[in-house]
Order: C-alpha cells, then structure tokens, then sequence
C-alpha cells in the first residue's frame, strides 16, 4: 500500500535528520507536516514519495497555490521535499530526483479558478430556476440575473465593468457590446446568442418593471438596473452570481466567471490573441496561464480515460 512505504520512507528520513544533522524538534515537526501532506497527495494517486514523479511535484504546488497557500510557505515545502530527495538518493533508494528543475515559487503563476462546463450550465439555469415561479418583481430579477450570468459567461467581463456597462455600448443586432476596462480602455466584446437571447428577454420584459417607481418609470443610462432604476453595486452582483453558482455545488466569483469563459475557450481550440482581446489583456503573458490550465485539464481526462495512461 502507498501509505505503509511512505510512512516507512518518511520514518527513515526523520531518523537521519534528528541523528546526521541534529535538528531540533520544532523542524522535525515542520518536515513531517510538510513531507506528509505531499505524501497524502500521492496517495489519491496510487504512487509513493519513492514512485513521485517531477509532474506530481508541480501539480502538488500548484494544488497549494490554488488553496491560497502563500508562496513563502509553499517555498518552504518545496525545500523539505528536495532535502527528503537528496538524501533518498544518497541511499540509493530512487535513481531520479523529482524535484529537479521545479521552479522557485516566486516565478510561478497562480492557475485562476474556473467553473467545469457542466457547472457553468447550472449557474446559468440557476436564476430562473428560482425566480420564474414567485411574483412579477422576483421574475423580473431572475431575468436580469440570467442576462447578467450570460454575458459574464459570453464576455469574460470584470464586475465593474459589468455593474458600468451603458445601455447604449449594446449593439445587440450586431451581436456585440462595448466594454471599457482598466485604463478606461474601450474594447469590443462578441456576445454569442445565448447570450442575445438573455438579453432581448431582459430589455423586453424584465428591465421596464425594474425601472418603475411609485410616481412613474425613471430612466437610467446603465445596461443593468436594480428596482427603482437604482445602480447595482459590487456587492450584490457578487452575492447574485456567489447564490446562482451554489446551484452548480461550488460557490463563483464573477471573475471565475471570466476566468471560466476564457478557459473554456482555450480547450475549445481558440488562439490567445483572440482570447486576449476579449479580455482585455495589454500583455499576451497575462493570458497564457490559460495555455497552462487546458493542458492541466488534458491530461487529467487523459489520466482518467485512456486505457493506457495508468499502466507501467
């Protein structure tokens, strides 16, 4: 079993670092911690600290990263691991170091979070899901949310900018809207026909109701409207888009959203120029970590489909 050799490997490790190099007990603990959790994560993949390969190192960091582990810490792990691979070695118990060449955490780039398709589908469902079937007013939101949740999807669209968009930077018949960024900086955005479908619904039956008031309709320049015709704040588009993507099993941010679209994209075969301009890169390095998380997800569905990938 993985989990008796590398409590065996761990053990014998420990006895050399307490006996050759003296270590107080307070950096045994930090070693065992350190070492013992890179071995769990081998064991959800049936391979032993003897058996680790340089892949299962970078995606344990990367795991680590992806928990909010800051890179200090993560830093300090990787040295644990690299001492532990010097020393087996030295024993002549493994013939290649897995840690060789890994980078220093300082040089790498945090994976963005994404939905998996199959979840994004359920967030999008999830406003009408809900709303459809109370009074006009509740429908009324659950429209807008769903057009909202559709271009954030079909745009890649930062919260501010979705909470600014003007009613007059939609160029729905064209199939497209203006979106300013960062900088102020103007960019075209492609909506798909879901997404001009969310949206036709929306301006036709949804965005009027929101705009009433007692005394009368008010007018608002914005795209997305509260009751009242009152501006949307931050705030609650993120608890909009945090109650829709609960549906899915996992609780989103907009921007995994945007992260989501541009991912998925990336899968599908899109070149990263294009990518970049959807979202508004300056730098075309700023989206090549989407490069990094489709392969990532090419050989996870390699490793878990092919009759071939787990055999030796």
């Amino acid at each position: 079993m993985p989990s008796d050799v590398n409590a065996r490997v761990l053990s014998a490790f420990l006895d050399y670092l307490r006996i050759e190099k003296a270590l107080a007990p307070l950096s045994i603990s930090a070693y065992t911690s350190d070492i013992g959790q890179f071995a769990a994560f081998l064991d959800e993949r049936k391979r032993t600290l003897l058996t680790a390969r340089r892949n299962d190192v970078r995606e344990f960091l990367q795991r680590l990263f992806s928990h909010q582990v800051d890179g200090r810490s993560v830093g300090r792990k990787l040295s644990a691991l690299r001492h532990l691979y010097r020393y087996l070695l030295l024993d002549k118990r493994i013939e290649h170091d897995p840690t060789l060449n890994i980078e220093s955490p300082r040089q790498w780039k945090v994976l963005p979070k994404a939905l998996a398709r199959d979840e994004m589908e359920k967030t999008l469902a999830a406003p009408l899901a809900k709303g459809r079937s109370r009074n006009p007013a509740s429908a009324a939101l659950a429209i807008r949310d769903r057009a909202m949740l559709e271009v954030f999807y079909a745009g890649a669209l930062r919260v501010s900018e979705m909470v600014s968009a003007k009613l007059e930077d939609l160029k729905l018949e064209a199939g497209y809207m203006l979106v300013r960024g960062k900088g102020d900086k103007e960019r075209v955005v492609p909506l798909g026909k879901s997404a001009q479908d969310a949206l036709r619904e929306y301006l036709a039956q949804a965005r009027p109701d929101l705009a009433k008031t007692k005394t009368g309709p008010r007018t608002s320049p914005l795209l997305f409207i509260a009751r009242g015709a009152r501006s949307l704040t931050r705030q609650r588009v993120w608890q909009m888009v945090g109650a829709a993507s609960s549906a899915s099993g996992r609780k989103a941010s907009p921007h995994m959203l945007r992260h989501s679209c541009a991912t998925h994209m990336v899968e599908n075969g899109a070149d990263l120029r294009t990518v970049q301009t959807i979202l508004g890169h300056s730098d075309i390095s700023t989206t090549q970590v989407y490069t990094h998380m489709a392969l990532d997800r090419l050989r996870s569905v390699y490793r878990n489909h092919h009759p071939r990938a787990k055999q030796r």
